[in-house]
């Protein structure tokens, strides 16, 4: 029989799979799209919201300006979509960015977009479970109660999706997202056909609200005004997140892969300009107004007033006659920002097993598990969402000023980087069509370097006093870690090179077997060690008291065992200590000379046995490991209770526990 935790592990992830069954896992494009696409298109359900928020500061309008925000987005959406598909191409190892950077800028510039990219995958997951959460909550007042425990149980149950594996977690993953884009798509074409076919006056809830400017800002050619708009913008860009995705899981595709990656790219930007730049449109159209402080900027509204989100209102407004559409739309749209999570739960994995394949992140985040995802990471990435969710509280406008920085610091080095790899190129080409379809790219990727970076400082300058500082500092905080990690690994395999001498033998072998009884353990100890023939062989054991000492002396004489028994007194009743410092005592005297200890072990069948047992071993084990030219061996002895235990489960558990080997050149 399976052990309970066996069988709720098999029951959330599924049976183990074959590691020649990761072929079987590769994506297709109708299924890739869903999971990479979550994030971008979970964007449209707030990046126009964000927009309109922040030029509702200068009034209502203000709003007239919401257009050409976003047209100015979606510039940058087409740019960076433009610029990302020659990544999938040039890069498809899936190292995304962080290879791009490294391979054309040098390590300490992939490092910078690594940990950026890492804080930005931590970052989405909070934001799109705590957004999703909020949603949630005015639907359902019970969770809007316990928004924390519930969003630290959809990161939970997330992460137990995704550790079933990519293709099953896409499948799951693939209905809610397709149900959003049908959704919002038959929104904006109802809204579209109404308003400019059949010419329908359709007005939003709050279109009839009196909206007040703050602090007397005014819509005009003044300087206030135009850092609100670059505000607008900044805000706006968070439709951006999530695009950076598909470059690092370039690999889960199916072959054709770099074509794949950058059709399923292509799809996803023009979704999401399409569901951006028309929710925007519906709204000006509707006189749908959105502000960031309800209580402040509507005149006359009540202390107990909702603001309804943009999605809320449109849908309230286009399908006024279709309830069923209305409910449709915000349950799928509650349903894909918890679903965006999903997004950095393919990524963050893929971006850490690549990080500790190159010893720059812990060995075990390139580990497979059962399913054949990458579940060290999965696990990390969680773990540290529901930290930042706990210690937000999962207040969406508080995480959200963190969100942004760190994925427009990735897209700014990943295009500078490309432009090197370009003109590395272009250096050795010779061929006229290759040259031109290079300098086209080049074109693409530099003025996609150019805008990206315009738009980080942008980011930087308006959103640094909101929270961004605490990105960049986690960033900091990431890079010096992964430093940190590459140097002891480089350490540690400087060490352990061997010369080109020949090594030395050891001129004896002294053999000691720790006595404390004289029971069947001991005997099998001493035979296992005269079995070794080591030059001189001592049994040893602590006086720690005189009857008990004795006792051994005088059984030891008994049965006429010729090993020599050695004791050592400890007048402090210490065990360890004088153990330790005969076996100095030995390497003192010889320092060629090896000195193997063997300790006799009990083997035992239950959990509660281990509290029992072995302590005393286990304290002289682990003091002996850091005494050079000191061997320790271990000789069992199975107590009768291993009888109950189920052998085969353990062969089973230990065949299902992957193990990677070391790479070539690699220190084990």
């Amino acid at each position: 029989m399976a052990s309970p935790t066996s069988l709720l592990k098999r029951l959330l992830l599924g049976r183990p799979f074959r590691s020649d069954r990761l072929q079987h896992t590769l994506l297709p494009k109708r299924i890739a799209l869903p999971i990479f696409a979550s994030d971008a298109l979970s964007s449209v359900a707030y990046a126009p919201g964000e927009i309109l928020l922040t030029l509702s500061i200068a009034g209502a309008a203000a709003y007239a300006y919401s257009p050409w925000v976003a047209l100015a987005v979606v510039v940058v959406m087409l740019t960076v979509v433009a610029s990302y598909r020659q990544n999938v191409h040039a890069y498809p190892s899936g190292g995304g960015d962080y290879e791009v950077a490294t391979v054309n800028l040098g390590s300490k510039s992939g490092l910078a977009v690594a940990s950026a990219l890492l804080v930005d995958y931590v970052l989405t997951v909070a934001v799109s479970i705590s957004s999703g959460v909020e949603n949630l909550g005015a639907a359902i007042p019970l969770i809007g109660r316990h928004e924390v425990v519930t969003a630290v149980l959809l990161i939970a149950l997330l992460a137990a999706m995704n550790l079933r594996g990519l293709r099953e977690s896409g499948l799951m993953f693939a209905v809610p997202t397709y149900l959003f884009m049908f959704s919002m798509l038959g929104l904006i074409g109802w809204g579209v056909i109404r308003i400019f076919v059949l010419g329908e006056d359709l007005k939003a809830p709050s279109a009839d609200l009196t909206i007040l400017p703050e602090h007397g800002l005014q819509v005009g050619a003044s300087f206030a005004f135009a850092f609100l708009l670059v505000r607008a913008f900044s805000s706006g860009c968070a439709a951006l997140t999530g695009v950076e995705a598909i470059s690092n899981g370039v690999p889960a595709f199916k072959p054709p892969k770099s074509k794949n990656a950058a059709t399923t790219l292509l799809l996803l930007g023009l979704l999401s300009i399409i569901m951006l730049v028309s929710i925007v449109a519906l709204s000006l159209k509707t006189g749908l107004q959105y502000v960031e402080d309800p209580q402040q900027q509507i005149v006359g509204v009540p202390a107990n007033y909702v603001q309804p989100t943009v999605t809320a209102q449109l849908a309230s407004t286009i399908f006024d006659h279709f309830s069923i559409g209305f409910y449709m739309v915000i349950a799928v749209t509650a349903l894909i920002l918890v679903l965006a999570a999903n997004t950095a739960f393919n990524g963050f994995p893929v971006l850490g097993s690549i990080l500790a394949q190159d010893r720059y992140l812990p060995r075990q985040l390139h580990t497979r598990g059962d399913r054949l995802a990458f579940s060290n990471g999965i696990l990390l990435l969680a773990f540290f969402a529901a930290v930042l969710v706990i210690a937000f509280q999962a207040e969406t406008t508080r995480l959200i000023q963190l969100y942004i920085v760190g994925v427009f610091v990735s897209f700014t080095l990943s295009q500078i980087g490309m432009l090197r790899h370009w003109n590395r190129l272009l250096r050795t080409e010779r061929d006229v069509s290759a040259r031109r379809r290079m300098q086209r790219a080049r074109a693409i990727n530099g003025f996609g370097a150019v805008l990206t970076g315009f738009v980080l400082i942008l980011v930087l300058a308006t959103k640094f006093t909101h929270g961004a500082w605490i990105s960049i500092a986690a960033m900091a905080v990431i890079y010096a870690i992964m430093v940190g990690i590459r140097k002891h690994y480089d350490t540690v395999a400087r060490e352990l090179v061997p010369s080109e001498e020949r090594p030395v033998l050891p001129a004896r072998n002294h053999a000691i077997v720790l006595v404390s009884k004289l029971h069947l353990p001991t005997m099998r100890a001493l035979a296992y060690a005269k079995a070794t023939r080591p030059d001189t062989l001592t049994a040893l054991t602590v006086n720690v008291d005189v009857a008990d000492t004795r006792a051994i002396q005088a059984e030891w004489e008994r049965r006429g065992i010729n090993t020599p028994l050695t004791v050592v007194d400890s007048p402090y009743r210490e065990i360890s200590r004088p153990i330790i410092d005969y076996v100095k005592s030995l390497r003192r005297a010889s320092p060629r000379d090896v000195v193997t200890v063997y300790i006799p072990e009990y083997v035992v069948g239950r959990w509660w046995e281990h509290l029992l047992h072995n302590q005393s071993a286990l304290r002289i084990k682990g003091r002996l490991l850091y005494e050079p030219g000191v061997m320790v061996t271990s000789v069992p002895w199975q107590l009768a209770s291993t009888n109950s235990t189920d052998l085969d489960r353990l062969d089973r558990d230990l065949v299902r526990t992957p193990a990677r080997g070391p790479r070539a050149g690699e220190d084990v």
